[in-house]
């Protein structure tokens, strides 16, 4: 398959804006596309695909008129929406519009408007990590770990097995009492780390995975 050229790009983008109301011309300055309709300017950068070169020609252009696009080819395939989609969150924080363009016909599709980013806060996200900061023990992680990270949880899990190992098969109320550990009942029965077993109603012991984990 042939790669999408940025020339491709320009028609479908001329006769979108054109049927907006836009006279539209290609390359004027520093700009790959010009629409003008009155005192309204537009500008749209085209690029083969999502770069850090266009995200920086598009805030440039910012410098012009406060309604800049970024015009890109279509994705491809799920994780090509996936990627997509990333982009237009990121184009939509910098105030920039994103047009994609199906090359096999020219359709336009406007994915976001220019427009000033106003973050919407999600407290219940915010209180997931500063309840997950507030837990974890010490300073286990490294910055830029690669998918190996410590957590709070597994940290409780720990502490869980070392009473376990000391201690023998014991109520979940008791491991709960001497560990901190508020919810080490639910965690042996849920068992996500394969650590645990139940020996009667309420009371747990290391599984071998545990016995093999605490003796670490």
């Amino acid at each position: 398959m042939t790669r999408p050229r940025e020339t491709d790009l320009y028609a479908p983008v001329k006769a979108h804006l054109e049927a907006a109301g836009y006279e539209v011309k290609a390359e004027v300055g520093p700009a790959d596309v010009v629409g003008v309709a009155g005192d309204a300017l537009v500008v749209v950068e085209l690029k083969a695909g999502f770069s850090l070169t266009l995200l920086q020609q598009a805030v440039a252009r910012q410098k012009l008129t406060d309604s800049v696009y970024v015009a890109v080819p279509r994705w491809l395939g799920r994780a090509g929406w996936k990627a997509f989609k990333g982009n237009v969150d990121l184009c939509r924080r910098l105030g920039l519009g994103v047009l994609s363009v199906r090359l096999d016909d020219g359709f336009v599709q406007v994915h976001a408007d220019p427009a000033p980013f106003r973050p919407r806060k999600s407290p219940a996200r915010k209180a997931r990590l500063l309840g997950e900061f507030a837990r974890r023990t010490g300073d286990p992680n490294t910055g830029g770990t690669n998918g190996k990270i410590v957590t709070a949880y597994r940290q409780d899990a720990e502490r869980i097995a070392a009473f376990l190992a000391a201690n023998g098969p014991s109520k979940g109320a008791v491991v709960a009492k001497e560990t901190g550990v508020r919810l080490a009942t639910r965690m042996m029965a849920d068992n996500h780390y394969g650590w645990f077993e139940r020996v009667a109603k309420g009371v747990y012991q290391l599984a071998e995975p545990g016995r093999a984990k605490a003796g670490d």
